[in-house]
């Protein structure tokens, strides 16, 4: 399978004009491409890819309004065409019903005025050099803080420049899938606010609320930002700041995330989660929370790296009554608002709401996973 690994880079003032250059060139071809592809659509013509890319690109080198196209690699020019190709493939996909999953929209032009700008090289445009320094096409050699090995040669890089204005290698390497060691372990998981998860074996994970905890810091830059003129130097110094507390609160939750997604990949064989509605919940008066909790990245990781160390994930219907639902007697009671922690079933149990659930989620998830599989449930007269 294939994986990608960020790293940090460090470029000079004078290889931060070279990559501002190529974001820009980037995205005027970019943009030149789906232009060309909606114009040959509206006319009626068929253009292939080679003709589009020979027009926006070869061609376009050629005239005056376009020549500064030489000044960066051809790489990135062609990987630029690549990308525009896809999203216009994805967007007829979509519409056919070819592509699955939501459906997708007619592909924007890029802005110039976006935070975040990116370009995409091949092997023949970037190369990791004895120095240990990344070196890029007509940009030059990159510092870049290497906080591991790379497991294989890696067939792409992308240079990422996010809104902090922090600059990213992002290579794409070939992995090979490893199994862990078998353990007898097996665990559902109730999601929620309060705590951010509750495990059927009793573990307890504590919601850090980490946009909560820097709402003040937030406040403050905002309100700077807001007070700064249109157009200065210093608002784009303010917007800067709102964008480095903004990301340093996504990075603790994604290393929150990841940390505890690999620690219950590592000590349970098989895992079972809540298919929670999160886009729904995030259109109620709980959507900061619901937001803050990220939910969704969590159990994306739990279920990308079951998937590569050979452990079972599953998700639970939604609707199942995983909190009314006594894991003792099996009785399914009353509804139970959400300030109701613990309740009683008429069998004498006494249950915590959340460990309840976690129980019941990890029952369903073994039913379901043992049942017949379609197979006749039932002998044959």
């Amino acid at each position: 399978m294939q994986l990608r690994y960020n790293f940090r880079v460090y470029p000079t003032p004078g290889q931060r004009v070279a990559l501002a250059q190529a974001f820009g060139c980037a995205r005027v071809v970019y943009n030149d491409n789906l232009r060309a592809r909606e114009a040959a659509y509206e006319a009626g013509v068929k253009l292939s890819d080679t003709e589009v890319q020979r027009r926006v690109v070869t061609d376009a080198k050629r005239t005056v309004q376009r020549s500064w196209l030489a000044g960066v690699s051809s790489v990135v020019l062609v990987q630029a065409c690549q990308d525009a190709r896809t999203a216009y493939r994805n967007w007829f996909d979509s519409l056919s019903g070819k592509r699955k999953g939501p459906k997708l929209g007619k592909p924007r032009l890029r802005s110039r005025k976006d935070n975040r700008q990116a370009i995409r090289l091949t092997r023949n445009g970037f190369g990791v050099r004895a120095n240990r320094k990344l070196y890029v096409a007509k940009v030059g050699e990159l510092k870049i803080a290497w906080s591991r090995e790379l497991p294989s040669e890696p067939s792409s890089v992308a240079i990422v420049k996010d809104s902090a204005g922090r600059y990213f290698a992002s290579f794409v390497v070939a992995v090979e899938d490893r199994s862990l060691p078998g353990v007898d372990s097996e665990v559902g998981i109730d999601l929620g606010l309060a705590t951010f998860a509750v495990l059927s074996n009793g573990r307890r994970i504590d919601s850090p609320r980490f946009l909560r905890q820097a709402e003040h810091r937030l406040k403050k830059a905002q309100r700077c930002l807001s007070r700064k003129e249109q157009g200065s130097q210093n608002r784009v110094k303010a917007r800067v700041r709102v964008a480095r507390a903004h990301a340093r609160v996504a990075d603790t939750r994604r290393d929150f995330a990841h940390k505890h997604s690999t620690r219950i990949i590592r000590e349970n064989q098989a895992i079972f989660v809540e298919d929670l509605c999160v886009k729904g919940l995030a259109r109620t008066n709980l959507a900061k929370s619901v937001h803050d909790a990220g939910w969704g990245m969590f159990t994306r990781l739990l279920e990308e790296k079951a998937r590569r160390y050979g452990r079972r994930f599953a998700r639970v219907d939604r609707w199942f009554p995983s909190t009314r639902l006594c894991s003792v007697c099996g009785v399914v009671g009353d509804s139970k608002p959400l300030q109701v922690r613990e309740w009683t079933c008429g069998c004498g149990a006494v249950h915590d709401r959340d460990l309840n659930a976690a129980r019941n989620i990890l029952a369903a998830g073994l039913a379901e996973s043992r049942n017949a599989c379609g197979g006749a449930v039932s002998p044959a007269a």
